[in-house]
């Protein structure tokens, strides 16, 4: 089931970074395009006292990667001073048994913030699917980084490019590799690689000039009202002893509004069942009555929960970058703080109908993964 959903995400991402123009006309050309190859030098960041035992290699791997440079072919292209959108395959090697291996695929997007003819120094930023052959389980016990095999991977990293030839340019960066699971299944301590990049690129066009075009309208939706109905679904793991996963579930209902080319606010009420918390009262009450034999249970605390968010979606096209920041009005059994966080990708697939992949955060700490599928009304 979780190599289904990270298809699907794959799909979602990639069909939104390398077809950007989807709305073009047949006379308006793709983009140029960028191919690379790098190599990868890092160190595993130990972010908690619990990892600090397989902090002590040198990891090291290869990337490839093609990015297409947009043009100007959508509108958003030029409101973002023509960012690239581009898919990567990474290769780690831990040099350590316990860690093993890592491959990921993930999609990103790379913006300029200084260019000319010869140079540019960008940041990228991305996100994907990572897949690791080697876990934890009982015979492995010592990796608490790693305990599913298909992780998430964000990447972030600044970037220089210096042309070498009309078309070749030396690459350089510096940037920060996570994976983690999201507490689908525990320990979930994830890994951090800080990494030195070093490598190649061919560029089809340098320097990069945009289609010349007029500039785009305003979009209709500016200073228009929305409202979205969604729900989600996703799993996790109560404890690294209870290898059962528990579904979650959510109901939203959010209002929002177009406040500009880049931004839509929006802000909503959601319902939430978390059926990993009734296994954790459970538990919780056998724990007690084995240290207290006269110990007696009552009802359990209803797991349900109700909040109320406001955020904040970064359009590009039809993808959105979205972040919540939400409190809960109705939380009888207290197993977290009064807020949460969220941070997730939003494609609308029609006009319509849309597709999140959020992870769902209590004060830094992931609660959960969450599949969504939704309308606006």
């Amino acid at each position: 089931m979780r190599i289904w959903y990270a298809g699907l995400l794959l799909e979602l991402l990639a069909g939104a970074a390398l077809r950007p123009a989807r709305a073009q006309t047949p006379d308006q050309p793709n983009g140029p395009l960028v191919v690379g190859a790098y190599g990868l030098g890092s160190f595993i960041l130990p972010h908690t006292p619990s990892v600090r035992h397989l902090a002590v290699s040198h990891p090291t791997g290869v990337e490839l990667n093609v990015q297409r440079q947009t043009n100007g072919a959508a509108p958003w292209h030029s409101w973002y001073r023509y960012p690239k959108v581009g898919l990567a395959l990474t290769y780690y090697d831990y040099h350590n048994p316990v860690l093993g291996r890592s491959y990921a695929a993930s999609v990103y997007m790379n913006k300029a913030f200084w260019r000319t003819a010869r140079q540019e120094v960008s940041f990228r930023i991305g996100t994907g699917v990572g897949y690791f052959p080697v876990r934890f389980q009982a015979t492995n016990h010592k990796n608490t980084i790693v305990s599913s095999r298909l992780n998430a991977t964000i990447q972030a990293r600044v970037e220089y490019d210096v042309a070498l030839t009309e078309h070749l340019g030396l690459l350089l960066g510096v940037g920060l590799n996570h994976y983690s699971n999201g507490a689908t299944t525990k320990p979930n301590f994830g890994i951090n690689l800080p990494t030195v990049l070093l490598g190649l690129n061919y560029h089809q066009q340098r320097p990069f000039v945009p289609l010349s075009t007029d500039p785009a309208p305003e979009p209709a939706e500016l200073g228009r009202n929305f409202l979205d109905l969604s729900t989600s679904v996703g799993w996790k793991q109560r404890s690294d002893s209870d290898p059962a996963h528990y579904l979650v579930n959510s109901v939203t209902l959010a209002a929002g509004r177009r406040v500009n080319r880049k931004s839509n606010l929006v802000a909503g009420l959601e319902g939430f069942y978390d059926r990993s918390l009734i296994a954790q009262q459970r538990a919780d009450e056998r724990q007690a009555q084995s240290e207290d034999p006269s110990y007696v249970s009552g009802p359990l605390d209803d797991v349900k929960k109700a909040g109320a968010y406001v955020g904040h979606e970064l359009l590009f096209g039809r993808l959105a970058f979205v972040s919540h920041l939400g409190f809960y009005l109705y939380n009888p059994y207290k197993s977290n703080k009064f807020y949460y966080e969220r941070l997730g990708l939003k494609y609308h697939f029609t006009n319509r109908l849309f597709g999140n992949v959020d992870l769902k955060v209590h004060r830094g700490a992931a609660d959960v993964i969450e599949w969504r599928l939704g309308m606006t009304l």
